[in-house]
């Protein structure tokens, strides 16, 4: 004799904070280093390659892909031969910056003291 299978009562999950969504973006390899890199203006990959030298193109590019998914950096192809492509911070992405500027402090503060 099989069992049945009982429902289940208990209530959904609740939805996500803001703040676990937003640690989240910010928390993937290397999310915050292009985010800090394109604060100053667009920048083509190979830059971004070069300003980030431990980086792997394949995960630049998923990362970039991703920010672009999520609305904090836009992707424009320029019309040039060859086409190239440049990104940039969103309006969304801009307010990201001054959160990393206070970490990055805090972390300067956390050096000295050790």
């Amino acid at each position: 004799m099989s069992l049945k299978v009982r429902k289940n009562h208990s209530p959904p999950p609740p939805e996500t904070c803001a703040l676990t969504d937003c640690l989240a973006l910010i928390s993937g390899a290397w999310a915050p280093n292009v985010i800090w890199h394109l604060r100053a203006g667009p920048r083509r990959f190979n830059e971004l390659r070069i300003d980030i030298p431990p980086v792997s193109a394949k995960v630049l590019s998923a990362r970039l892909k991703e920010l672009t998914a999520r609305g904090v950096v836009t992707r424009t192809v320029q019309a040039t031969s060859p086409p190239s492509v440049e990104y940039e911070l969103t309006s969304l992405g801009a307010e990201l910056v001054p959160a990393l500027a206070a970490i990055v402090e805090v972390g300067h503060k956390l050096k000295t003291q050790t």
